[in-house]
């Protein structure tokens, strides 16, 4: 091959790993290895890494800096040997991980999304499950319910390409499931949907004359199936059962045949088994002439279409479960208006780059995210927060893409586009949370991964106890069959998926991100709660709360005062210049110039405003002047910093007013604290502001446990302190400084306003910045575990009661194979039930 076909051939393989690439210089195979490289910060770092790598025998690498990424190329071992005066172990992918690391950097594992065709039962997804986690590098977790696994494994000890060649060995298919392939999937779904009805429809047409031979046993003259009494000749029973068995139920075949292929056995085995069996029972009967043996065509005929009818009703339901992701894709708009050289021109919205200036009109959806820059109007979150009140929004406000733009015309620039915009991170964290698996569902997995072969062997013993109990080959066999078509693993494997995929749905519609199933079971079970003080339970934004006037003699209204104290404060950044600022412009008030002016750091400002020399600051800094203590005392006492205004003059000066800023408690904060302790969570406020202010907060919070003065080390140390009581502990902040006791915190929640490191160190965001949210995921919490705890008390009742009342002979195979056929549709539709879950204000 010459070297042009070879690096065409190297070009189509997987960007991560390329293997049997044409090696430099013609030395013959090698692998290719592309990882990404975490921790560098300099050209040094890099050349560090290439200097490492290229020490080990066999290895070309370069390293780009930029990209952060490695491209390794290794030769096969021959050529290394042949290259090298000493023969040295030749590297391996491990070997070059095992250096970046052993360099002071790392390689950070990869997520795949990986969309599974062929699954039938959790037997099945815990064949995958097993047979991935074998892998080197490779975590996986399979979700039966959305048909989905989530893979994390390292770059070069795996890759995407013997990911999915591992799933094909496991007698299954699996594709990468990108928007792309999604849509495929949904497409190709309901295709087999529509062909398994075409099936059913015929299956249920030849079987309607084979169930008349069942009227006998509802007459009360053969319950047990011990004999018949043919109502249609045996030719025409074999007729009718034989497309039934073998072209209706192909599919079960194909699944059977591929499991055991693949070293497993899942619920199609059992219903192949059973059916086979009385079909073939049945056939040799009719064949050989034997009139005085019963025949089971009817049982092996209505088995194959009561299982297919349930598989059909399962993926009716399943489907359901997803539509929360679906709903919200949807939402997402198909075109824009941009304006382009002067001109407004619709465009694809998957075009737009950040920067871009785009046109909403009233009525209109967001296509991306942007900032106002000019026109006001009211927009319709609900999308995002489950608030059905529009909120207002004016220039340099934030629009997000498929909320609706309710009245006047915005003209925005575009700041988040594509898989960046908030939606597109609301259906990523919803599908990954919906696809992660909790830790409820452990049991569930180790029984279905030993249930199919248990069950054979039931059946195996029911067969050989009654054989030889009864003597009866006959009665044997039916019980036998019974045993194996009323076993199903599928309602073990759905319990928990379902209810999880509902659940967290259900959360995104009402502005509940919740990361993973982990968090989703553990939230139902907080019985401490530590809330931070700034963003949390107050708005975040220091305002002004009460203004003063002082002297009597001076003609000075709430106005004016706010006319001198922005005059003195205009240009400054500090958070109680900018609380006044924004008080003075609310009440209209202009700012005047300044002149002279002096800054006291930490104390407050002087100037000369419209003729008089003022200061503001703190009444420490007025010591000269006289202050009203008690009036100021009393305001600090209710959490509030107070500011003075006073007028300077060789006398020592006057106070005019007094200005008393505070960060505000949120208007939900003292409801939502009382429904947490409804709910049985002890509420303790961790904040690093002074005791006074937290003790005066959390008073008109309804907190009764305060830590204050606490260093953001501190907060992570008093989470910690609080679980080894043994108490599942939660954490609720906002702030950089959270972080560390976010992630400290068995389960921990993140404003949506907050700052990017506290949501991405928490297991919940609360899109709406309310502490009601908090109370909601409890409640949807205990609301999705009750569901996973019914269906798991159905799915194990239903095999504990209907395995052995098939053994013992008391089950037809027929009502068995419909018992079976409904065990997981009821499951699914259980979880269903959450659906008419709401936030409690709204129920």
């Amino acid at each position: 091959m010459n070297d042009v076909s070879m690096m065409k051939k190297e070009e189509n393989l997987p960007e991560n790993q390329r293997k049997h690439a044409q090696a430099p210089g013609g030395a013959g195979a090698a692998v290719v290895l592309d990882l990404p490289i975490a921790g560098m910060t300099c050209a040094a770092c890099a050349a560090r890494i290439e200097k490492v790598l290229n020490r080990l025998p066999g290895v070309e690498a370069t390293v780009n800096l930029a990209s952060e990424r490695a491209r390794v190329v290794m030769t096969s071992p021959e050529a290394a040997s042949a290259n090298s005066a000493t023969p040295a172990t030749p590297a391996t992918p491990a070997r070059v991980v095992a250096a970046i690391e052993k360099a002071g950097f790392s390689v950070p594992p990869q997520m795949l999304d990986v969309s599974i065709e062929g699954m039938t039962c959790a037997a099945c997804a815990a064949r995958i499950e097993k047979v991935l986690n074998r892998l080197p590098g490779v975590e996986a977790t399979v979700n039966l319910a959305s048909e989905h696994a989530r893979v994390r494994y390292a770059p070069g000890l795996a890759d995407a390409e013997g990911i999915l060649a591992a799933i094909g060995r496991a007698g299954f298919r699996g594709r990468i499931a990108d928007d792309q392939a999604r849509e495929a999937d949904k497409a190709r779904k309901a295709a087999q949907y529509r062909a398994d009805l075409r099936r059913f429809w015929m299956a249920a047409l030849l079987t309607l004359p084979l169930a008349a031979q069942m009227v006998t046993m509802f007459n009360g003259l053969d319950f047990s199936g011990h004999s018949h009494h043919d109502l249609l000749p045996r030719g025409w029973q074999l007729a009718l059962a034989t497309p039934v068995q073998f072209w209706i139920g192909r599919r079960f075949y194909d699944s059977a045949w591929k499991a055991l292929r693949g070293g497993g056995a899942n619920m199609d085995v059992l219903v192949v088994l059973g059916t086979s069996a009385a079909y073939f029972f049945s056939l040799i009967v009719t064949l050989g002439g034997f009139h005085d043996l019963p025949v089971y065509f009817e049982a092996s005929a209505s088995v194959m279409t009561l299982v297919l009818l349930g598989k059909l009703l399962e993926a009716r339901a399943k489907a359901r479960t997803t539509a929360a992701i679906e709903a919200l894709a949807r939402l997402q708009p198909k075109t824009a208006r941009v304006e382009r050289d002067g001109r407004i021109l619709e465009v694809d919205a998957a075009q737009l780059i950040p920067g871009d200036v785009f046109i909403v009109r009233p009525g209109e959806s967001v296509p991306v995210d942007g900032e106002i820059l000019e026109g006001a109007s009211s927009v319709d979150e609900a999308m995002l927060t489950g608030e059905s009140l529009p909120v207002a929004k004016h220039p340099g406000d934030k629009v997000f893409a498929a909320t609706v733009n309710a009245e006047g015309m915005l003209r925005c620039r575009a700041t988040g586009v594509g898989e960046h915009t908030l939606l597109a991170g609301i259906i990523r964290l919803v599908d990954a949370a919906q696809g992660s698996k909790a830790p409820v569902q452990r049991l569930a997995d180790r029984i279905s991964a030993v249930f199919v072969p248990v069950v054979c062997g039931v059946a195996l013993l029911t067969f050989i106890g009654w054989w030889g109990y009864g003597g009866i080959f006959s009665v044997a066999l039916v019980n036998a069959v019974a045993v194996l078509v009323i076993a199903c693993p599928c309602a073990l494997g759905l319990a928990t998926p379902t209810a999880i995929m509902v659940g967290v749905g259900q959360g995104a519609r009402h502005g509940i991100l919740i990361k993973n199933a982990v968090a989703l079971e553990q939230a139902g079970k907080v019985r401490t709660l530590a809330l931070d003080k700034t963003g949390t339970l107050t708005c975040g934004e220091p305002a002004v709360t009460d203004i003063i006037v002082l002297a009597a003699d001076a003609p000075l209204d709430e106005k004016a005062v706010l006319r001198y104290a922005a005059g003195l404060e205009q240009g400054s950044e500090h958070p109680l210049a900018k609380a006044v600022l924004r008080q003075a412009e609310s009440l209209g008030a202009s700012v005047p110039p300044l002149a002279d002016f002096c800054a006291s750091p930490g104390l407050g400002v002087e100037a000369t405003v419209m003729g008089r020399r003022l200061r503001l600051g703190s009444p420490d800094w007025l010591a000269g002047v006289p202050l009203p203590t008690e009036r100021i005392a009393a305001l600090q006492n209710e959490g509030k910093t107070v500011t003075v205004l006073a007028e300077v003059s060789a006398n020592g000066g006057r106070a005019l007013a007094l200005l008393a800023i505070a960060d505000p408690l949120r208007e939900t904060s003292s409801d939502a604290v009382a429904r947490l302790k409804v709910l049985g969570a002890r509420v303790i406020m961790l904040t690093g502001d002074n005791a006074r202010t937290a003790a005066a907060i959390a008073a008109r919070a309804g907190i009764d446990e305060v830590r204050a003065g606490v260093s953001p080390a501190g907060k992570s140390d008093a989470i910690t302190a609080l679980r080894e009581n043994g108490r599942l502990v939660a954490m609720v902040g906002d702030g950089i400084n959270d972080a560390p006791a976010l992630a400290a915190a068995d389960v921990s929640f993140a404003m949506g306003a907050g700052s990017d490191a506290a949501v991405e160190a928490a297991d919940v965001t609360l899109v709406k910045s309310n502490l009601h949210g908090v109370a909601d995921a409890i409640r949807l919490s205990r609301a999705t575990l009750g569901k996973i705890r019914q269906n798991l008390f159905f799915a194990f009742i239903y095999n504990i009661l209907g395995i052995p009342l098939a053994a013992l002979g008391m089950l037809n195979p027929v009502i068995a194979g419909a018992a079976m056929a409904m065990s997981s549709v009821s499951v699914v539709s259980n979880s269903l039930l959450l659906r008419r879950w709401r936030p409690e204000r709204d129920s």
